[in-house]
């Protein structure tokens, strides 16, 4: 379904399939002129200023990556951005593989400039390790062999001494069950038993990739994998989620009683 905004045609209200393959063309510009018609006078300079929190593509291997990134455009630029059709863009880079950081900023900078006929900066916000608990270990920069995006359980392994230790991810992705949309979190994952082995842990995280469920159940599923494939004498599991129309939801499950972790996520 086609609507019409300041005279220019765009696709809002509609249901409409998340794509995960990269597509410029989903950028949808407005012009500013259009816009600006009904102003008294236009002598202004300026810039719009876009946070996104949910900037998520592949590497080369396969192994996801994260970041929140800010957007700069010029008040003189020719055209806005409509701003489902930027969350649709920024989307469609979730399952491409780029060879580099640095090939993901050219290819927002050469099409968001395309889009609006002006020149855009792109910046990183902030980094993933800004959230931390004491004596965390962030397992995402451990190497992956090919990754699969399914949950897969039997990737979880636990032998050798037995240890205390907190282990944290931000390359959880889900994705909800009613609309499709891409779910992103932190996961903390806090353990007493024998050793779990890391890489194999953070290739499970990953697995959940393309999953479709609710928060709470995602946490869960994770909580009783682990239980059951693992055997630790203590576990909890803590997921912080991105907000979504100003609600965010952070799921925790425990084998004991437990304060609530004192966490505010970088994305969140």
């Amino acid at each position: 379904m086609m609507d019409t905004l300041y005279g220019a045609k765009v696709t809002l209200g509609a249901q409409q399939a998340y794509s995960d393959q990269y597509d410029p063309a989903l950028l949808q510009p407005i012009e500013r002129s259009l816009c600006r018609q009904q102003l008294p006078f236009k002598q202004f300079i300026g810039a719009d200023v876009w946070t996104a929190f949910e900037v998520s593509w592949l590497d080369a291997q396969g192994k996801p990556c994260v970041a929140a990134l800010e957007f700069e455009f010029a008040a003189s630029s020719s055209h806005i951005i409509e701003s489902k059709s930027f969350k649709y863009y920024l989307n469609s880079f979730n399952q491409t593989r780029l060879a580099s950081r640095e090939e993901l900023f050219a290819r927002l900078r050469a099409d968001l400039a395309c889009a609006c006929g002006g020149e855009v900066l792109v910046r990183d916000y902030g980094p993933p390790s800004a959230t931390e608990l004491s004596g965390q270990r962030l397992l995402d920069e451990l190497s992956l062999g090919e990754p699969v995006y399914t949950p897969a359980p039997q990737l979880l392994s636990a032998t050798g001494p037995q240890v205390s230790e907190i282990l944290c991810s931000h390359l959880l992705k889900t994705n909800c069950p009613v609309t499709g949309q891409p779910d992103w979190a932190s996961i903390w994952i806090g353990y007493e038993g024998a050793h779990i082995d890391h890489a194999r842990l953070l290739a499970y995280i990953v697995s959940f990739r393309q999953h479709q469920d609710f928060h709470e159940n995602c946490v869960e599923q994770i909580y009783c994998d682990l239980w059951q494939h693992c055997a630790p004498k203590r576990l909890w599991v803590y997921a912080r989620y991105t907000r979504r129309g100003g609600l965010d939801i952070n799921p925790l499950r425990s084998s004991e009683p437990m304060m609530l972790p004192s966490l505010r996520g970088f994305r969140q």
